[in-house]
């Protein structure tokens, strides 16, 4: 077996023979696993910015809490807390720092007096919805370059990457929305 550079182990007469389509396999997840950390370590960055644009005070992690609320709609704590896979005291100071802020609005839950419901204030929602434009705008001049058939693909295959992680988060937890 010779290892050519640009297509990777072949077999004497050339082809890729039955172990190799198991190291190609092996490679594909470790390129995944490699990419997928650099993203995150990227998002959680950008996270730290945004929230800083968004509001001088706010804290990255309580960017993706308002965020979520803004796409989900109303929510009860405890919903928060199952859907981002954090702590309760995480997300009650990270609830509290947004209302603070004036951009999450807390009220009684109209089907359980005892609970509140959490939503994005106008503010919250006004600003967010500014820089998420800012955002999108980003994103189309980054991939300008881009197919949209390509970009389109992305998304639904990271849409699908995104359920799976839910499907195991409920699992973990119990939790069965």
């Amino acid at each position: 077996m010779t290892v050519d550079s640009a297509s990777g182990p072949q077999t004497a007469e050339g082809g890729a023979g039955p172990q190799d389509a198991l190291l190609d396999s092996h490679a594909a997840y470790v390129a995944l696993e490699r990419e997928v950390a650099l993203l995150l370590r990227r998002s959680r960055a950008i996270s730290g910015r945004l929230g800083g644009e968004l509001h001088q005070d706010l804290d990255g992690a309580a960017y993706g809490l308002l965020v979520l609320l803004d796409d989900a709609g109303p929510l009860r704590a405890s919903d928060v807390v199952a859907r981002l896979g954090l702590d309760k005291s995480t997300v009650s100071r990270q609830v509290a720092s947004l209302v603070d802020l004036g951009l999450v609005d807390r009220a009684a839950d109209p089907d359980d007096g005892r609970a509140q419901v959490l939503s994005t204030s106008e503010e919250g929602h006004r600003r967010l919805s500014r820089l998420r434009d800012a955002r999108r705008a980003r994103w189309e001049a980054d991939l300008s370059d881009w197919d949209t058939a390509d970009v389109a693909t992305l998304a639904q295959l990271l849409g699908r990457l995104n359920r799976l992680g839910e499907a195991h988060e409920a699992e973990v937890t119990g939790r069965t929305d």
